[in-house]
């Protein structure tokens, strides 16, 4: 049953209209419909939506990522926008200028990934991978 379902993320917003102008701005990212209370997205035949909360996200954990084919320019463009990426030091896991070299991947997706995360205007933990071949 589930195995052929989709997946969809869900991210908490306090202030859609902030959300809104930060997808826009800062990732180029414009809402494919909308509701009351929610916007969806889509990107390379995935989607998500943000929704109206009272909660918040601890953004302490990665909510959303995204695979890409050069992390190097798509952090570069996503700092020319105004995207502020996260400095990360924990045992195993650092990052230099932003960029983390992450040890291991799944065997279909390589040998390990860089990996860059940032957050989004509600406190969201937005992340992107480039697997290592």
């Amino acid at each position: 049953m589930l195995e052929s379902g989709r997946i969809a993320t869900r991210l908490p917003v306090q202030d859609m209209d902030r959300a809104r102008a930060f997808y826009a701005d800062k990732l180029g990212l414009e809402p494919v419909e909308q509701r009351p209370g929610g916007l969806l997205y889509r990107c390379a035949g995935c989607e998500f939506a943000l929704f109206e909360s009272a909660g918040a996200s601890p953004g302490t954990f990665t909510q959303m990522a995204w695979t890409v084919d050069d992390l190097t320019a798509t952090v570069t463009e996503l700092r020319r926008r105004g995207v502020v990426f996260e400095d990360v030091d924990v045992p195993g896991l650092q990052t230099v200028d932003g960029v983390a070299e992450v040890q291991g991947n799944y065997p279909s997706k390589g040998s390990g990934e860089l990996g860059a995360w940032f957050r989004d205007s509600e406190g969201n933990m937005l992340g992107i991978g480039q697997p290592i071949p």
